[in-house]
C-alpha cells in the first residue's frame, strides 16, 4: 500500500532533533507504525516478537541495540522498557535515539519515571481531509491564527460526499475500500474494542455488552457536554442496560487510555458579562466512523436523521481542527457560558493567539452562527486579553468565502494546516 505523507512528520523530525526519544501516541490503526518506519533505522516489534518477554526477563538492554533511531513498536506491551530507554538516552547523550509508538497508555500502577528532558510526545490522529486529498487546504489554520487571511473562494462538496467520508473514517488501511467494506471493518474494530482491547488495557475483564452500550451512548451524544449521570440514564433508557456511575468512570478511563475517547476542554477567557463559564468538556470518539459503527448506522440512516448528522459533522470538524492545530502548536477548546452562549471550537496557540469557529453542516444556520461569533467577540474583556484573530464558520456543503462583516465561511474541503 502506498504511504501517504502525514502532517505530524514535521513535528516528529523537530522533536527527534531536540530529544533523545520521541513517543508517538494515537489510537490503534491510525498509522503510527508506518509513519515511524519512514524515519527509523531499526525496528523492534514488542507485540509480535515472541522472544521479547524472555529477553525482558533476562537482559532487556539487548532490545535497545540497533541503528538509531530505533523504533520500539507497541512499547506498552512491556511498559518497563520505558525506564530502560530513559537510562539509555542518558548514557548515550545523543538526540534522536529512539521512536516509541503505542496505542494505549500503561496502567496507573506501572511505575514510569519521568521522561522529562529525554522524551517528547507527538499525538497522532486518524487521517485528516488534507492528508486524504479531500481538502485543498487553501484556507490555512496558521493564517486564521495570525489574522492575516488571503482572499479565497473555493467550492464546497455534496452532502453525499461528506456522509460517505464520515462512514469510512480516516483509517489508512481503508483508503481504497468501498463504503460497504469499510462499514464492516469499522464494525469489526468496535467488536475487538469491546471484546478484547478494553479488558486488555484495564487488566480486568470488562463486560463486552456494557462496553458496547457505553460506546453507543457516547456516539449518540457526540459533540455534547454529556456528563456521566446523563450517560448512565441514556444507557438505561436506550439500551435497557444498567451501568453504575463507577463503572462508567472506569470504562471512560480505559477508553481514554486507548485514545478512543477525545475530550475537548472548555475555554476560559476573560469576559465582560457576569455569566459563569461551563467547565465540562465535550466528548467525541476519535473518528466519526466509530460512532457510526457503534450505532450500526449507514448512509440512508444519516440522510434521514440530518440533525444527528450535524452533530457528527461537528465531531469531524473538531477532529480536523485538532490535526491542524497541533501542526501550529495550538489546542482546541469549546466555549459555553451560563447565558447559553456557545462557540463550537476555539483554537489557541501557546502564545495566546486564538481563533473562534462555529461548525454548521449546511447553509441554513450561517447567519445565526455569524451573530453568535460576533456576540462572543463583543463579550471579551479587551483590557485583559486580545480579541480573537479571526471569526470563522466551518461548513460542509457551503462554498468558502469572506463575508462582508469579515467572518470567514470555510468549507471543510478547503481547510488545512
Amino acid at each position: 500500500m502506498r504511504y501517504i505523507k502525514r502532517i505530524i512528520e514535521d513535528d516528529l523530525l523537530e522533536k527527534l532533533s531536540a530529544s533523545g526519544a520521541v513517543l508517538i501516541k494515537g489510537p490503534k490503526s491510525c498509522g503510527k507504525t508506518e509513519t515511524a518506519k519512514q524515519f527509523a533505522k531499526s525496528i523492534l516489534e514488542m507485540d509480535r516478537d515472541p522472544q521479547v518477554p524472555v529477553i525482558m526477563a533476562t537482559n532487556p538492554q539487548l532490545l535497545l541495540a540497533g541503528n538509531s533511531p530505533r523504533l520500539i513498536d507497541e512499547w506498552q506491551e512491556q511498559p518497563e522498557i520505558w525506564n530502560y530507554v530513559r537510562h539509555e538516552v542518558d548514557d548515550r547523550k545523543a538526540k534522536g535515539q529512539f521512536i516509541l509508538t503505542g496505542s494505549a497508555n500503561p496502567a496507573d500502577d506501572v511505575k514510569l519515571h519521568s521522561g522529562a528532558g529525554r522524551f517528547t510526545v507527538v499525538q497522532m490522529n486518524t487521517m485528516s481531509w488534507q492528508e486524504l486529498g479531500y481538502s485543498t487546504g487553501i484556507v490555512k489554520v496558521s493564517d486564521l491564527l495570525q489574522g492575516s487571511v488571503p482572499n479565497f473562494y473555493d467550492a464546497g462538496v455534496s452532502l453525499d460526499f461528506i456522509i460517505e467520508k464520515m462512514l469510512i473514517g480516516g483509517w489508512p488501511t481503508l483508503l481504497n475500500e468501498s463504503t460497504k467494506n469499510a462499514l464492516k471493518m469499522n464494525s469489526g474494530y468496535i467488536d475487538l474494542l469491546c471484546e478484547v482491547d478494553m479488558s486488555r488495557v484495564s487488566g480486568v475483564k470488562r463486560d463486552p455488552l456494557k462496553v458496547r452500550s457505553l460506546l453507543r451512548s457516547i456516539a449518540r451524544n457526540t459533540a455534547t457536554m454529556v456528563d456521566n449521570k446523563t450517560l448512565e440514564q441514556d444507557v438505561k433508557t436506550s439500551d435497557r442496560n444498567e451501568l453504575s456511575r463507577n463503572t462508567i468512570s472506569a470504562y471512560l478511563d480505559a477508553l481514554s487510555r486507548l485514545m478512543i475517547l477525545h475530550e475537548q476542554p472548555a475555554f476560559n477567557p476573560h469576559i465582560r458579562s457576569s455569566a459563569s463559564l461551563r467547565k465540562s468538556p465535550k466528548r467525541h470518539l476519535c473518528d466519526t466512523s466509530l460512532a457510526v459503527a457503534a450505532l450500526g448506522l449507514d448512509k440512508e440512516s444519516l440522510i434521514k436523521d440530518i440533525k444527528y448528522t450535524g452533530f457528527l459533522f461537528e465531531t469531524l470538524a473538531t477532529h480536523e481542527l485538532n490535526v491542524y492545530a497541533k501542526a501550529n502548536d495550538a489546542n482546541v477548546f469549546h466555549y459555553y457560558d451560563s447565558y447559553g452562549l456557545e462557540v463550537d471550537a476555539i483554537v489557541q496557540k501557546r502564545n495566546g493567539n486564538y481563533a473562534a469557529f462555529e461548525i454548521k453542516l449546511g447553509l441554513g444556520y450561517i447567519d445565526e452562527a455569524a451573530e453568535n461569533l460576533k456576540k462572543f467577540a463583543r463579550n471579551i474583556d479587551t483590557s485583559k486579553m486580545d480579541l480573537p484573530k479571526s471569526l470563522n464558520i466551518i461548513t460542509g456543503t457551503g462554498m468558502s468565502h469572506h463575508r462582508p462583516d469579515g467572518i470567514h465561511v470555510i468549507s471543510l474541503a478547503s481547510l488545512g494546516k
